[in-house]
């Protein structure tokens, strides 16, 4: 289950204690946005361990059995928690219930970033697995209908959509795209839609397409007869996972494949100054 999931079900139960990272300055164990669930017996996530998350759980506890003060407290992690990392934390904590799921539900999810994801397969299957602890609003996208794992979270939404490119005008400004259709046909119209919708608005980010050099080598002849550029084709990622990752297995495929996302991710939070 992932974090978001174990949180409506504690909610279900009774009030817990919501810790969030509010901001921070140096360096830290976990990033601004970061959150912990206190129930008196147990939590859910992490806001990065150690001593602070030692203290924080306690206070966490004593707001939920009543102690009142202000919502958000300083730690120094060097000089008052001994440890090495030495930064700044203000951590926020709110005491919640079940009835404040759905602003729960748009506050911790605005770290998500959109991503979506064209195929039911195998490959498929073990890619939403590992990314439901991840960072991911995923949109999970096949022609096919009942192909789907059941149960999914809520930061996990599926579409069936036929033909199965029309949904990719739908999707949101900013949406990676990973294709891997059960039909080349079907990867082919799904990437000239990305690059159609890419030539008009120039919203998605990255475009990444499951195969080898070679299949990669006809789509690229096939796009170009229907009128795409070099320079729109560079803009497809084919192969697709982090380059050193061999094996064909479907997570070992989904590893690699996240394992590349996260470092786009990681980047992008660097150049966007979000690090901490």
């Amino acid at each position: 289950m992932s974090d978001w999931t174990d949180l409506q079900a504690a909610l279900a139960t009774g009030p817990v204690c919501l810790v969030g990272v509010e901001s921070t300055q140096g360096s830290v164990p976990r990033e601004r946005g970061a959150w912990m669930a206190v129930l008196p017996e147990r939590s859910i996530g992490t806001i990065g361990g150690g001593h602070l998350e030692f203290e924080a759980l306690a206070e966490a506890r004593a707001r939920l059995a009543g102690r009142t003060g202000p919502r958000t407290a300083r730690y120094a992690l060097g000089p008052s928690l001994g440890q090495c990392c030495g930064g700044v934390v203000h951590l926020a904590y709110d005491v919640v219930t079940a009835h404040d799921l759905p602003a729960l539900a748009g506050r911790l999810g605005q770290g998500l970033s959109p991503l979506a994801l064209f195929g039911g397969g195998h490959v498929g299957h073990a890619l939403v697995r590992a990314l439901v602890p991840l960072p991911y609003a995923v949109r999970w996208v096949d022609s096919r209908d009942g192909i789907f794992a059941p149960d999914l979270p809520g930061h996990v939404s599926t579409e069936v959509s036929e033909p199965v490119h029309e949904a990719v005008r739908d999707l949101p400004a900013g949406s990676e795209v990973l294709v891997m259709s059960f039909s080349h046909a079907e990867d082919l119209d799904i990437v000239a839609a990305c690059l159609r919708r890419q030539r008009q608005q120039g919203d998605l980010p990255f475009v990444g397409l499951i195969g080898s050099r070679t299949k990669w080598a006809t789509f690229s002849r096939r796009l170009a007869e229907r009128g795409f550029a070099p320079e729109e084709l560079a803009h497809i990622t084919c192969p697709i996972g982090l380059p050193g990752i061999t094996g064909k297995e479907p997570a070992v495929i989904a590893a690699a494949v996240v394992a590349q996302l996260l470092l786009r991710r990681s980047e992008r939070m660097v150049q966007g100054g979000l690090s901490g």
